[in-house]
């Protein structure tokens, strides 16, 4: 167990959902406003909202770890260890993440006002290899203090970085998201035990995720 019951919250405004939360065991003593449900909604309006009401529910805490409900493969250790990385930053926002496969400084290009190509960060690297390291943010794990939240906002906060590999930070944000979370499941991976997972089977399912996901080895 990570937190005990009394410290977790569920942002939701679905009644549905908050009756499956509350089946499950937990609390929820709120729903969130529809205004702060649209594609629009700012995770930060989201939060302020969720600790508002915490705080006038009678709870009292120091720091949010925020937990999206789009990252499957995130596990209670991934949860503990970016706990203590956090720790030794406490004044920070610590960002789960994991390293980047696409360089700004090498492959990522912009558009320019006549429709050419630049690359996104000028450089003279001839290899990607010799490029700075990028992270790219997986939204699995994000962890706060609520006072540095409410004076700066996330983006104005210092940031610190908790990495974890390719298949634990797969965001479930499309339907190939999907797919490919719901393959990688069936074929054995179990998000406890990293370590049990086929390889050929994720090299075979990652070729095929455009189209249509499959089940068949080589």
């Amino acid at each position: 167990m990570v937190f005990q019951d009394q410290y977790i919250y569920v942002s939701t405004e679905s009644q549905e959902i908050k009756n499956t939360v509350e089946s499950s065991g937990l609390e929820v003593p709120f729903l969130r406003p529809a205004e702060l449900a649209t594609d629009t909604s700012s995770s930060e309006d989201v939060l302020k909202h969720a600790i508002t009401e915490a705080v006038q529910n009678g709870l009292l805490f120091d720091v949010v770890v925020l937990l999206q409900p789009t990252s499957p493969f995130r596990n209670h250790e991934h949860i503990q260890a970016a706990i203590k990385q956090f720790e030794k930053h406490p004044d920070s926002l610590l960002l789960s993440v994991t390293e980047a496969r696409e360089n700004p400084y090498y492959t990522l290009m912009e558009e320019d006002k006549d429709g050419y190509l630049q690359k996104s960060k000028e450089a003279t690297f001839t290899r990607r290899q010799d490029c700075p390291r990028v992270w790219n943010v997986n939204g699995a794990i994000y962890i706060f203090p609520v006072d540095r939240f409410i004076t700066l906002g996330l983006k104005n906060m210092k940031k610190m970085k908790y990495t974890m590999n390719k298949v634990s930070s797969i965001d479930i944000d499309d339907v190939d998201d999907w797919f490919l979370a719901e393959s990688l499941l069936k074929n054995g991976y179990n998000p406890t035990k990293p370590a049990t997972i086929n390889h050929q089977h994720i090299h075979q399912l990652i070729l095929h995720v455009d189209k249509k996901p499959t089940n068949k080895t080589r």
